[in-house]
């Protein structure tokens, strides 16, 4: 038993049914597991990509990423996929980190696939579009691979994701999901936003976060729904997906936008043109959700429901159904279906409703660890529950107020940026002698990184193009700003806090 069971048992029963809609494309529930079976068995043959083996994928939103998904839950395998935002090194440093035998790759990339031949000759690999210099094309391989019917190895114990998170160490760490926890992740996404068969889901958040591919993406293949797939977000081709504009799919009941696309979407001169009636339900999350934004929404007839949860959550975790009290101002709503919360203090004991502390959370959807990670993971792991670092409180009737994020992680535009990451490498160059990285307060991108500089002041342009070639544009800090010294504590640790208050007010 393995999820991409899913697909052929809703092959079996609406084999007609359209499962994706692409640029134009229809990928019926028949013709989805005919793919993800002749692409386990070319994986698996072709490529000898064995139980347990890693591969990479590095491409925007496609049909291909979640056949290449499937395949791997199919023979045990483990999908890796990278976020197409990063720069060069951190992708390398992923990929070598998870010493993936192949690397899946949009020619949109193929910059970096060509970094990879050089740099990691043991893996494969194979263009999704294109044929990269030393590799093959997914197309090609698919159509020669003759072999048959593909063994289904693969488990519900068997890790399924790896998936790196950026660390409060300076180096992204990899989560592993087994397939079980996209299993139960699945069944509190149809809890949390009544998603059945009947629904029509829009993508249109990258696949590479957890949050465009299960907060509805998985769990409406899971209920046999239809999926309308666009390759990344557009706030006009979104919302003009919404009216269905275009009529190459039907208009979708369901959606998922972080604020920064919720923004987009309003501020778009589609907004007032766009027909809603059949959009019910929007879910959002990924960081402090301005309520003026959902009351746009809400005001056009759409329900729109919070989520909290992380990469190591799978993510969902603590939500908001439509039936929720959303008057609470403040609350992410309950604590999942199949999920478990605690607020703890510093001593782990765990505290009564309205005191804060820690956010501890146990259930089937949480991660197995962190990949050959084993401090990481017993610091976050204990007894089954995750500590996930984040501050809040519960009230009285169990509703969740998170008030802080993990220690010193920006989040802008729905991306997380670790404050140690981008110091790692602000701390190379040489005319700076030592750094902070905060977010500021932003109305656009809900945060915006600045870095707080001891050193020398007349070298920021050549601190700008450093650090253009290490780290992913939103990393890079928006501002910098140079002081004499840093806030510390008696143990000599920067405060952050400090400076984020210092530079929010000012």
């Amino acid at each position: 038993m393995n999820i991409s069971k899913w697909i052929r048992t809703n092959a079996q029963y609406t084999p007609d049914k359209v499962a994706i809609y692409f640029e134009g494309q229809t990928i019926s529930y028949s013709d989805l597991e005919v793919q993800i079976d002749r692409a386990a068995n070319m994986l698996s043959n072709t490529l000898n990509v064995k139980h347990g083996d890693r591969v990479s994928l590095l491409s925007s939103n496609s049909p291909e990423y979640l056949i290449a998904l499937f395949a791997c839950a199919r023979i045990g395998a483990v999908l890796n996929p990278l976020n197409w935002r990063l720069a060069i090194p951190e992708l390398a440093y992923i990929v070598k980190n998870a010493e993936s035998s192949v690397l899946l790759v949009e020619e949109t990339y193929a910059e970096f696939a060509a970094h990879a031949r050089v740099e990691m000759p043991n893996c494969k690999l194979v263009g999704l579009d294109y044929v990269p210099e030393g590799g093959d094309k997914w197309a090609d391989l698919m159509a020669n691979d003759s072999s048959g019917s593909s063994q289904s190895t693969g488990s519900l114990d068997d890790t399924l994701l790896l998936v790196y998170t950026s660390g409060t160490t300076g180096h992204p760490k990899g989560a592993m999901l087994s397939q079980n926890a996209l299993l139960w992740n699945a069944i509190q996404s149809q809890h949390m936003q009544d998603l059945t068969s009947h629904d029509v889901i829009l993508t249109c958040l990258p696949l590479f976060h957890v949050g465009g591919l299960n907060n509805q993406t998985t769990p409406a293949l899971h209920a046999g729904a239809s999926i309308v797939l666009q390759r990344g977000f557009n706030p006009n081709d979104a919302l003009k997906a919404i009216s269905a504009g275009d009529q190459s799919h039907p208009a979708p009941t369901l959606g998922c936008l972080v604020p920064a696309t919720q923004r987009a979407c309003i501020d778009s001169p589609q907004w007032q043109e766009t027909d809603f009636s059949k959009l019910r339900l929007i879910c959002t999350g990924s960081m402090l959700v301005p309520r003026q934004l959902s009351d746009q929404f809400r005001a056009v007839g759409v329900t729109v429901i919070e989520m909290y949860g992380c990469t190591e959550t799978s993510p969902i975790a603590v939500y908001h159904r439509p039936d929720s009290d959303f008057d609470r101002i403040g609350s992410t709503g309950l604590c999942g279906i199949h999920c478990e919360i605690k607020i703890v203090d510093a001593d782990g004991n765990s505290l009564p409703p309205h005191a804060e502390g820690e956010v501890l959370l146990r259930g089937p959807n949480i991660m197995q660890g962190y990949w050959r990670n084993p401090n990481a993971t017993a610091a976050a792991l204990h007894d089954g529950w995750f500590r996930t670092g984040d501050i809040g409180h519960l009230d009285e009737d169990g509703y969740v107020y998170i008030k802080d994020r993990k220690k010193n992680m920006i989040i802008s535009g729905g991306e997380n940026i670790y404050a140690a990451e981008v110091e790692r490498v602000l701390n190379q160059h040489p005319s700076v002698v030592e750094c902070a990285l905060i977010g500021i307060k932003d109305e656009k991108w809900g945060e915006r990184p600045v870095a707080v500089i001891v050193g020398d002041r007349s070298k920021e342009a050549d601190l700008k193009n450093f650090i253009g070639g290490k780290l992913a544009r939103f990393k890079q800090p928006r501002v910098y700003y140079f002081v004499n010294e840093l806030p510390k504590s008696a143990l000599g640790k920067v405060q952050h806090f400090k400076l984020k208050n210092r530079f929010d007010s000012e």
